[in-house]
């Protein structure tokens, strides 16, 4: 399975930039994308490991959980 690399641009609009077979190759690729002055305010970049295009954009859709744990959850 490949890895996914997207930028997510507000209001939570995702673009597909490209995919790689490792994540070596992946995660330079997004620090490298991270860093870039075209990013827009409150863009962000993910990587995420998934069978097809589809999948990998469900799994970036998704609202994730807070993690327990986290200070200020007393």
């Amino acid at each position: 399975m490949p890895y996914f690399i997207y930028r997510i641009l507000p209001p939570r609009r995702l673009e597909k930039v490209t995919d790689k077979r490792t994540f070596g190759e992946a995660s330079i690729e997004a620090k490298a994308l991270r860093a870039s002055t075209d990013l827009p305010a409150g863009g962000t970049v993910k990587v995420v490991f998934a069978a097809d295009e589809t999948e990998a954009e469900r799994l970036l859709a998704q609202a994730r959980a807070k993690e327990p744990g986290l200070a200020g959850d007393e």
